[in-house]
């Protein structure tokens, strides 16, 4: 189908002064930046997509982090009590090999609020916490980049 095609016609040459034919552009050099690119890892391709009315039932809200302690019978998870709006809800975290539990008293951090409660080694989890897990292993929380009140919608 393609060899159907006529070739593409090229235009004429441009004339410098005295109709002597112009030098041809140099080529563009690529910045260093591509480069770089090219060596960021790529996301993985998406499994299965959500509708849009999906999405909506996501419930995510601003939290402070009221108190943050150690689990007692799990080494990578977190304890922390929340305000949300005018609500307190505990969720448990398994970010402790990232966080101490003094550094996340006080923050803002982004939740899934309405997800189902559930039980993480014997604590009760009233949602859960957003963080982007970096490719060399690490993890940061999700926060606000200033001031936002408790509760406040996430969009």
């Amino acid at each position: 189908m393609a060899d159907d095609l006529p070739a593409p016609i090229s235009p004429p040459p441009a004339s410098g002064a005295g109709g002597t034919p112009a030098p041809a552009p140099s080529p563009a050099v690529a910045p260093a930046v591509q480069t770089q690119a090219a060596a960021q890892p790529v996301a993985p391709p998406v499994t299965e997509v959500l509708t849009f009315a999906e999405f909506q039932k996501v419930k995510l809200l601003t939290a402070e982090v009221l108190s943050a302690v150690a689990h007692p019978k799990a080494d990578k998870l977190v304890i922390m009590q929340i305000k949300v709006g005018e609500r307190t809800k505990q969720i448990v975290a398994g970010i402790r090999e990232f966080y101490a539990p003094e550094q996340l008293t006080g923050k803002t951090i982004i939740i899934v609020d309405n997800l189902q409660p559930r039980k993480l080694r014997g604590e009760e989890s009233c949602g859960m916490l957003l963080a982007a897990s970096l490719p060399g292993g690490g993890l940061r929380l999700l926060t606000t980049d200033g001031p936002a009140p408790s509760g406040s919608p996430v969009s």
